[in-house]
This record gives structure tokens, C-alpha cells and sequence, in this order.
């Protein structure tokens, strides 16, 4: 590697060597390249984490932009095109949304997976049809995925689901327990869980699906506070904050992470911080859908790890999702410099792998997954900087077009910004999405 991101700094001439799709060694002040070595030219970094997608909304990109509105008239738009996908078509447009994570230089991404049934909420033949779609498309593309089985039982607080919500529904958390457990990880896959959210899920089912990953140590994944309307519709059925119900029924804790955490008090931002419950911020998506900016730093200070994801995909790029944590701390309080490159990165690498499950996954270490993925220093967004400044230059001007590799255990996946496993992911994406807008 011309040039590595070692956890808090940037070295030169650094090998790598892998063994079993795990990193062997380490070694510093290579200057030749042994025999056999491949070349990694630009910034090496660890592989990045998306840990909150929603594969499917990345159909909804470009047409979700005409007109106005807000969250709740994009989710009509959003139900109409989820209303459309079958296994086979969920299985085409995620292949090609994870192939675009790979070229972006994500190595695990983490789904949150609620479109479970058919058309009416009739379970497929195979109940799981649809996440079993999803876990091969990640293989396809090359990429590890993190199925976060999404138990959505409500349209909110007491109502019963709506006719596009049928899909997504099991009745009731032990019926989705007992469909969840029919999945099987692996190493490039693994099964977590998820509640929509306090209002798609009784709050009396809440601990059925707590206790279920708690069994498994699996991690557990929660929209939280993404909307004022949620915070204001929950405290009028339960008395208390969103983040307050999921504490009182067991669901905070360290394998759990609250998605968004926008709208908070500062009793929630304590709870989330004293329980080590982790914070995933979508910066992108929740500028795209007007949601507000989360009090990130506040949730740091107070204990709560942060990760990143691009959930509806208005862009895949992990470099923008860390960049716009900052900038958008730096519009609200008149402040530069919240987070150094260093910490942007860890959001976007390690804590994004942790929350995911791979508390091993996200470092240039040995014993680590050999998950890489490399940023050209020489385009027109990265040349100039010098290289010891190049995680400023990866955060702060860097895009996805930029990253050149990307390595997931050890197999190169992109290779000189070519996707080794399908060729044209551009017409792959052009294609699945077509075929739900007809």
C-alpha cells in the first residue's frame, strides 16, 4: 500500500498480509513491494460500514425529488414502489445496490429488512423468500451483510397495519421470532434484529424481540426519534419519550442501536449514553427527507457509539455520510472541528462494523477480517493535499468515485474502480429499478 490509515494516522509503505481472508501481518517501511504482492495505490483504509440500508428505496432515487412534501407523502411514494418487488426483482435490485456499495468501498452492510410477505401479507412458500434474496445478492456483489430481520407489526400506536404494511407484518413479534429463526448466518452473513419502531411495534411485544437477539448476542437495530410526530404520538399513548419506552422494555443496551436519534431530550441522550446503546446517523437521508439534524456530539460525549449509514440511498457514499456529520454540527452551532478525520473514519469503518455485529472488522490489524478498501490520492478532488494529510483529504473532499479498491477477505471485489463480479452494474441498476417503474 502506498500509503495506509492506521487507526489515527497515516503511513507509507505498508504490506498486508492476508491468510484465510484474515490480515496475517503488518508491516511498516516496505519500500519494494515483495513478489507476488499486489499494489494498492492511493489511501488504503479499512473496508467501510453502511450500517443502515433499506435496499429497495434506492428505486425511489431522482423520482422522490419532483415536487414537495414531506417524510410521510415520501413514504406513500416509498410503499408504492415496495407494493411491486417479488423475491426474484428484490434479489436483482439489491445485487446491483450492494455491487454500488462495493464500487463506494463498503465491505458489510447492515439491512433493515421489513418487506417480508407477499402482496396482502400472505407468506411466501418459503417464509423467508425475501431476506434469503437479500443475503444472496450480498454475495453476489461481494459484500458481508448484516440481516437485520425487521419486526413491523403496527401502522402506530394501537392501529392496525396498513394495506401496504400487510407485507411487512407477522401479527405478532413470537409469529416474527419464530420466522427469524429460520434464518441461518454464515461468515459472509450474519442475522441480527430489528423493531421498526416504537410505533410499528406494541409496546408489550417489545421485549419478545429483545430477548430474542439477547439470546443470540445478535445485534439489534431500532428507528428512533427519526420524526416529532413519533415523539409526540408516543407520549400520548405511553406517557414518555420513545427512548424512554424502549428502556423501560429492556431494548437499550450495547448490541442495540437507535437509527437517526434526532429529536431527543436530554433524559434520552442520557439513557442511549449510560446504557452504551450506539447511534446511527444518516445524514443524507435525513436532510433528503427534512427530518432535522441529530445531536451527535451530545450522544458521543454521553457514551453513545456512532456509525453511519446512507439508509434510502439518495447517495451510496460513506465519505459524504461522514463529511455531512460534521458540516452539519458546524451549520448548527457556528463551530468547525467537532470530530477530527481520524474519528469520522471510525464511524464510517469500526463502529460502523461493531454495530453490525464484527467487533473485529473495521482496522488494519492482524486478526482482523482483510476488508480494505483504497482512495485515489491523484484525482481532481484528492490531488493536491500531502499525503500525510490524507484522511482529511478522504473526508473532506473525497467521494465515492475515488475509491479505486475494494477487498473483502482478502478477494479483490473492485479492482481499479471496476467491479470484478458484475460487470455492468450501471445497467444492472438501470435494469432492476425499470422493471419496478413499468
Amino acid at each position: 500500500m502506498d500509503h495506509a490509515w492506521l487507526g489515527t494516522y497515516v503511513e507509507p509503505d505498508v504490506l498486508v498480509e492476508v491468510a484465510g481472508g484474515r490480515i496475517a501481518g503488518v508491516r511498516t517501511g516496505v519500500q519494494t513491494p515483495p513478489p507476488g504482492a499486489t499494489a494498492l495505490r492511493g489511501l488504503t483504509l479499512p473496508g467501510l460500514a453502511n450500517a443502515h440500508s433499506h435496499a429497495f428505496h434506492r428505486a425511489l432515487r431522482a423520482t422522490v425529488q419532483v415536487g414537495t412534501g414531506t417524510f410521510w407523502t415520501w413514504r406513500e411514494l416509498m410503499y408504492q414502489v415496495a407494493s411491486r418487488l417479488t423475491p426474484d426483482s428484490y434479489f436483482d435490485l439489491a445485487r446491483a445496490t450492494y455491487a454500488e456499495m462495493a464500487l463506494a468501498g463498503i465491505t458489510a452492510v447492515g439491512e433493515f429488512h421489513y418487506l417480508h410477505h407477499a402482496p396482502g401479507g400472505t407468506p411466501y412458500a418459503n417464509p423467508n423468500a425475501m431476506g434469503e434474496a437479500l443475503i444472496a445478492a450480498a454475495g453476489e456483489a461481494g459484500i458481508r451483510i448484516t440481516l437485520l430481520d425487521t419486526a413491523y407489526l403496527a401502522a402506530g400506536f394501537g392501529e392496525p397495519p396498513n394495506r401496504h404494511q400487510l407485507r411487512f407484518s407477522d401479527t405478532t413479534a413470537d409469529a416474527w421470532a419464530e420466522r427469524a429463526s429460520l434464518l441461518k448466518g454464515d461468515d459472509h452473513a450474519l442475522i441480527g434484529a430489528a423493531i421498526h419502531s416504537v410505533r410499528a411495534v406494541p409496546a408489550d411485544q417489545l421485549a419478545t424481540v429483545a430477548a430474542w437477539a439477547e439470546e443470540r448476542s445478535a445485534p439489534l437495530h431500532v428507528h428512533l426519534s427519526e420524526q416529532t410526530a413519533e415523539n409526540d404520538a408516543c407520549r400520548a399513548a405511553h406517557g414518555r419519550t420513545p427512548t424512554r419506552l424502549l428502556a423501560d422494555h429492556g431494548v437499550l443496551g450495547p448490541r442495540t442501536t437507535g437509527i437517526h436519534n434526532t429529536h431527543l431530550t436530554e433524559e434520552d441522550i442520557a439513557l442511549l449514553g449510560s446504557s452504551t446503546t450506539g447511534t446511527c446517523m444518516c445524514p443524507t437521508t435525513e436532510r433528503d427527507l427534512a427530518d432535522g439534524i441529530g445531536p451527535a456530539v451530545a450522544l458521543q460525549k454521553a457514551g453513545s457509539p456512532l456509525s453511519l449509514g446512507s439508509d434510502s440511498h439518495a447517495v451510496i457514499d460513506l465519505f459524504e455520510e461522514a463529511r455531512a456529520m460534521e458540516l452539519n454540527e458546524r451549520l448548527r452551532t457556528h463551530i468547525r472541528g467537532h470530530w477530527t478525520a481520524a474519528a469520522l473514519l471510525r464511524a464510517a469503518s469500526a463502529d460502523g462494523h461493531a454495530a453490525l455485529g464484527r467487533p473485529d472488522a473495521g482496522v488494519l490489524e492482524p486478526g482482523a477480517p482483510a476488508d480494505l478498501t483504497t482512495v485515489a490520492l491523484d484525482s481532481v478532488r484528492t490531488a493536491g493535499p500531502v499525503p500525510r494529510l490524507a484522511a482529511e483529504t478522504a473526508v473532506f473532499a473525497a467521494s465515492a468515485a475515488d475509491v479505486r479498491h475494494t477487498v473483502v477477505a482478502g478477494r479483490h471485489i473492485v479492482r481499479d474502480g471496476r467491479h470484478a463480479l458484475i460487470e455492468d452494474v450501471p445497467g444492472a441498476l438501470a435494469a432492476a429499478v425499470a422493471a419496478l417503474h413499468h
